[in-house]
């Protein structure tokens, strides 16, 4: 069994413990019983004061003996009769005021005069009328003390007691030294109160450590329910993502609500509020073993260099400015339309620069369209990035299906300028960063990001003719869990809501990878890019969206409303497929990837039209977006990328009615 050790745990808690053992009982004690127990430590003060007035008189310690022993027996029928009368049991004593020890004032000094009128104006023989002096003084003293030592101990014992069974009880889940850490930090939690810890090692099962019992992993759901328990937080730092999600599967039995700590050294310096604790970390659900980053290959695409990030203020722009600072390059160049965006990541790169010691490095923010092409190559003749990793691009699947013209223009025209001006201004290395929409695309967003992919095959291909100076690749994957328009923040906000979490089908599906792995890859598959690459991300294995949303409800301690549990919490409610979405993404138009020397990428061969060609239908289809013709602009869109239909509705909202304008 663990030893509680001065080291485990905060000062205050050893002495927290012990008084709300003793203080617990006492306040649970029913009316009739504590008042008899005042009465009993009243009595006591009478034979303890007596006592003392002999002691004093006297000159020395005593013995009472024979006629000595009648103020005792006095003062008992005359004093406990005169306090009870007097209302003195009838005060709760940790709430006593300045009335209640007036009472006691009071009380006394009618006990004082009668005891004074027979042993002192009177006089008994054998018995000093010293005693008759001083002993209701004494008394005076005992009991004032007792009442005012009584309002400050059970009063405040009694608060903190309320206030604890008023905080949110949670049990930490990891009796090592994260746990232990995370319970010293929410010692003083004004939030949570934390009354034991989960382990599964056999040797701390059934311990107590830091005064909290350690419990068996496998009660959880017994305990929850025994304890009021509705939260865990999880404290393994160093547990594989494979052993959290067994540990989190396990969790899901117990309908309590899941979270994570925040950084632990942080607590520990008391730089965190205990609110800085996390929403549980979705990717602990879907993720797999992160491969550790290659340390050449992000060297060789950034370090003391100059790089630029376009859409840089956007959620995997912004990621990939984050990476990218980690490994010093000698600029970082953020550019961005949207000027609240880039005031945001600005701000924090800064931070991050400090926090890191980059204090040469040079963040510098512009405001700038892709599509101003005169803009662009301003800035990259003055600024001379040598990588460039371009993130601009409309993204959010139904909203380019209904801003068609400016989704085409900026992720296809918007590339072409971005691509021309980097070879221009002889940047090495310009890496676009596509998505899985793009293969067999039925949307708009798909097929401009396709299109956008043979853009630059079509100029690398053009390197042995033309001789470019820039290194042309793209780098493909699926959904970034966290990202703007994921439906991992979509999702947790509904169930904070009550729900309906909403699906647009029951079996669609998804590949998901976290922001920080897929921006690690972007920048080493660029890295290793020879010129018109398409690489592909190891995306893992596709993740149903109805199941992740079934596990988001039941980690935040509710249960789904559906057929076999009618009383759930939340409902899961299907809305149908929007314009443009897919039930399955792919990666991949061909067959038969070629491996990379990194086990988590891959390359496709792909194929494209060459640029005399290419050209003259983009031309045509930036024409017909001039002239806002939707339905020539599709037309051509199909014409150029393989699989995507230009048949059915046009959803563009500047170019069909108002009739047609989707429902909010």
């Amino acid at each position: 069994m663990p030893e509680n050790t001065p080291t485990e745990t905060p000062r205050s808690r050893w002495f927290l413990v012990p008084m709300q053992a003793l203080v617990a009982p006492l306040l649970a004690m029913p009316r009739v019983a504590k008042r008899a127990l005042a009465l009993l430590v009243d009595s006591s003060f009478c034979v303890l004061t007596i006592w003392l007035a002999y002691c004093f008189r006297l000159n020395e310690w005593t013995v009472l003996t024979g006629v000595q022993w009648l103020p005792v027996f006095v003062s008992l029928c005359m004093a406990l009769p005169i306090f009870i009368v007097m209302g003195m049991y009838r005060a709760i004593f940790r709430y006593a005021n300045l009335a209640a020890f007036i009472t006691v004032l009071k009380a006394i000094a009618i006990y004082g005069f009668a005891f004074m009128t027979i042993f002192t104006a009177l006089s008994v023989p054998g018995v000093p009328r010293t005693v008759g002096i001083l002993q209701p003084f004494l008394l005076l003293i005992a009991i004032g003390l007792s009442r005012l030592g009584i309002r400050y101990w059970l009063g405040d014992a009694y608060q903190r007691i309320l206030h604890q069974n008023m905080l949110a009880k949670v049990l930490i889940y990891g009796a090592g030294k994260a746990g232990r850490q995370l319970a010293a930090a929410l010692t003083n939690s004004a939030e949570l109160n934390v009354v034991g810890y989960l382990d599964d090692d056999p040797r701390l099962k059934g311990g107590v450590m830091g005064g909290l019992p350690i419990y068996d992993p496998s009660d959880l759901p017994v305990l929850a329910e025994a304890l009021g328990v509705h939260n865990v937080l999880l404290a393994l730092p160093s547990a594989s993502r494979q052993r959290r999600n067994e540990i989190l599967e396990h969790i899901r039995k117990a309908r309590v609500n899941v979270r994570t700590l925040p950084d632990l050294t942080a607590l520990a310096q008391g730089r965190v509020a205990v609110s800085d604790i996390r929403e549980l970390e979705i990717e602990d659900l879907l993720g797999r073993e992160a491969v550790a980053p290659r340390q050449e290959l992000l060297d060789k695409a950034m370090r003391n260099k100059v790089v630029m990030v376009t859409g840089a203020g956007g959620s995997i722009g912004g990621e990939l400015c984050r990476q990218i600072l980690r490994n010093e390059p000698s600029s970082l160049i953020l550019l961005d339309q949207n000027e609240f965006a880039l005031y945001n990541i600005h701000a924090e790169l800064r931070k991050l620069a400090e926090l890191y010691n980059h204090e040469n490095l040079q963040i510098v923010p512009i405001l700038c369209s892709v599509r101003d092409q005169d803009r662009i190559e301003h800035i990259m003749q003055s600024w001379r990035p040598q990588t460039l990793y371009h993130a601009a691009a409309y993204k959010h699947v139904p909203l380019v299906e209904h801003n068609a013209v400016e989704g085409i223009k900026n992720n296809v025209m918007g590339t072409l300028i971005t691509a021309r001006a980097a070879n221009k201004c002889g940047v090495s290395n310009f890496v676009l960063i596509s998505t899985d929409k793009a293969v067999r695309p039925t949307n708009v967003m798909g097929a401009s990001k396709r299109l956008a992919e043979m853009v630059l095959q079509a100029l690398a291909a053009e390197s042995a003719v033309d001789r470019m100076r820039t290194n042309f690749s793209m780098v493909r994957f699926g959904n970034v869990l966290g990202s703007s328009g994921s439906v991992v923040p979509l999702f947790r906000q509904q169930i904070k809501d009550g729900g309906p979490v909403t699906l647009t089908h029951p079996k669609i599906t998804r590949y998901f990878m976290t922001i920080s792995e897929a921006s690690q890859l972007v920048i080493q598959a660029g890295a290793m890019a020879e010129g018109g690459d398409v690489f592909l991300l190891d995306m893992g294995e596709p993740v149903r969206i109805a199941d992740l949303a079934r596990k988001m409800v039941e980690l935040s301690g509710l249960t789904v409303r559906d057929e076999d549990n009618p009383e759930g919490d939340i409902e899961l409610s299907v809305t149908g497929l929007r314009p443009g979405e897919k039930l399955y993404e792919e990666l991949l138009i061909g067959d038969n990837p070629e491996t990379t020397e990194h086990p988590r990428i891959m390359k496709a061969r792909e194929d494209f039209l060459f640029w005399p060609e290419l050209s003259k239908k983009l031309s045509l289809l930036n024409a017909a977006l001039d002239r806002n013709d939707m339905v020539a602009a599709r037309a051509t869109l199909a014409e150029l990328v393989s699989g995507y239909s230009s048949t059915g509705e046009v959803s563009d909202l500047a170019f069909t009615s108002a009739e047609t304008v989707p429902a909010a």
